[in-house]
């Protein structure tokens, strides 16, 4: 059986009693420190005052903000009520915000007010004209019938919202029958987390997770770190993204660890906070470790309290990683791989492998987690090093995608299996290496060839410090290799050596046709490489018009990340 039957709220409450005292919460930019006990207050409060203004359970709370100490707040305050939390992409505008309080039913929307150069306020008073002639709590708009309460994340006041010192002060005057009755009804299969994954084409999905999903998931993700109550993990990966709220927050809280904070990824903070809090562990995806350990400051800072930690989100360039294990003292980093739908995590290393397996593969199938790689075509499962689709099966497969019954019965068959849409293969000791998308793969005249594999290859080059490979349509062949390549400060490449060095050490139908040198590559928020801009980049710049030749490009974008 999995670690806990316990919903989220309950299971935190727990974890407060049994350390009160312990560090939870830690923003070492501000200076701004909570206990598990005093954390575990603010939440009981603000959970009261969200029941006492009409919010139920079953009800749909979105939280659109960066990494605020409220975020957090109101995760455990939603969970203790039994109510769902809406995670909302920071990077989201009007367009992407009008369909998700629409499809996800939301009732209350919290949120801070601005990220970057996104004006939150502006685009919601656009969207919701009636919150500035509605009392606040007696919202009645047209376009979204059922948002009934908007909160801001902050002390300030704006028309037609409550702050949250507002929700909170509302309920430290509250008695605790209510919330204490919702606890008592809580049920640990129940939706709990909602995440909207980010596709390329079609409508974003909304994933429900419930606590069952998310808190034992958490929980083997911290074994497989060897996470102990002695733990402060450095998190500077988005919360609204399974990476931050089930592999940071999920993994900590069930080990009793310190959650280090970051409200943006900033790599000379992420090195100050890992200095001076003595963190030992740290999370992010590899661009971000790539830019730490380039940023001209690095040698700066003292890295020897690290140990663990998780680069996960995108294939890991192995250089990246041992410079991770060497120059940043995390000898014990891991991989993990998953998608949301997963919870997110089904497969993992442990600070147990080898240096070499930890950067050449994402480990083995987490406990209570089937795994399998299948022939996407007839559905067998591939016998060892045969790359296939990865499925799992298990405690952690999503509730279902909300209000989308002909989406989830696409990705999980009658079976059970919950098919990844990622190709891999996997070895005669239970290790998974991943090869690429389904989508991803570049099929050359007939020829398959794996981005990954290609990618590791360019590594190789003196000179690259970053590579992505995707497939350019091509008339002749479909679709042929084109790199994208980030070079060193002081390296100087040109398209023929890259050619040149290819040609002469792997097969010619693998070689890279096109070589594109750039600064950076497009990321989603949370830090992900957006392949798709990468091959429409390609079109523009060699003024290609797909609609003379067959367009493997649809197919390759559909549910990307």
């Amino acid at each position: 059986m999995p670690f806990t039957d316990l919903p989220l709220g309950v299971f935190f409450e727990e974890m407060a009693k049994k350390q009160p005292d312990h560090e939870f919460l830690v923003y070492p930019d501000r200076g701004a420190r909570w206990t598990y006990g005093e954390f575990n207050q603010r939440v009981n409060a603000l959970a009261k005052g969200m029941l006492e203004v009409g919010i139920q359970p079953g009800d749909h709370v979105g939280i659109w903000a960066k990494n605020v100490p409220d975020w957090l707040t109101f995760t455990f305050a939603a969970a203790k009520i039994g109510a769902v939390l809406v995670t909302v992409n920071t990077a989201y505008k009007s367009h992407e915000l009008e369909y998700l309080v629409k499809q996800s039913d939301m009732k209350m929307l919290a949120m801070i007010d601005r990220f970057r150069d996104n004006d939150y306020l502006q685009i919601l008073y656009d969207l919701v004209p009636e919150l500035k002639t509605h009392p606040r709590g007696k919202l009645k708009s047209e376009k979204f019938p059922e948002l009934k309460y908007v909160v801001y994340v902050g002390q300030e006041k704006h028309r037609g919202m409550y702050n949250t010192d507002e929700l909170i002060l509302l309920g430290q005057n509250c008695p605790d029958d209510e919330l204490r009755s919702c606890m008592s009804k809580l049920d640990k299969d129940a939706p709990v987390n909602m995440q909207y994954t980010s596709g390329t084409t079609g409508f974003p999905k909304g994933v429900m997770l419930s606590s069952y999903n998310i808190v034992n998931n958490g929980f083997y993700i911290g074994e497989r770190q060897k996470f102990t109550v002695n733990d402060r993990i450095c998190l500077p990966v988005p919360l609204f993204h399974c990476f931050g709220i089930v592999l940071g927050i999920m993994a900590c809280i069930t080990h009793g660890c310190t959650v280090v904070m970051l409200e943006e990824f900033n790599p000379l903070l992420v090195m100050a906070a890992i200095q001076k809090e003595k963190c030992t562990g740290v999370y992010g995806v590899p661009t971000m470790f790539i830019s730490i350990l380039n940023h001209p400051m690095f040698d700066m800072f003292d890295f020897t309290s690290l140990r663990t930690g998780i680069m996960a989100g995108s294939p890991c360039p192995i250089s990246a990683m041992n410079d991770v294990m060497k120059k940043m003292h995390a000898h014990d980093i891991t991989i993990c791989y998953g998608l949301t739908e997963a919870s997110p995590v089904f497969t993992q290393t442990s600070t147990d492998d080898s240096p070499e397996i930890r950067a050449t593969t994402v480990g083995r199938g987490m406990d209570h987690i089937e795994v399998k790689v299948v022939d996407p075509e007839t559905g067998e499962t591939c016998p060892p090093h045969v790359p296939g689709e990865l499925c799992c099966r298990g405690y952690n497969v999503m509730k279902g995608y909300y209000k989308m019954p002909e989406a989830t019965a696409a990705v999980i068959d009658s079976e059970g299996w919950l098919h990844s849409g990622d190709m891999g293969t996997v070895d005669e000791n239970g290790y998974y290496r991943i090869t690429g998308r389904i989508k991803d793969m570049i099929i050359r005249g007939g020829e398959n060839i794996y981005p990954r594999e290609l990618e590791e290859f360019i590594y190789t080059i003196p000179g690259v410090r970053d590579v992505q490979v995707v497939g350019v349509p091509n008339e002749r062949y479909g679709e042929v290799p084109g790199a994208f390549i980030i070079l060193d400060d002081d390296a100087i490449l040109t398209e023929e050596d890259v050619k040149d060095y290819a040609h002469e050490k792997i097969a010619r139908y693998k070689c890279p046709q096109h070589i594109f040198f750039v600064k950076e590559f497009p990321l989603t928020t949370s830090g992900k490489i957006q392949k798709y801009r990468l091959r429409e980049m390609a079109k523009e710049m060699l003024g290609i018009n797909t609609s003379a030749f067959t367009n493997v490009e649809e197919k390759k974008c559909e549910n990307e990340n």
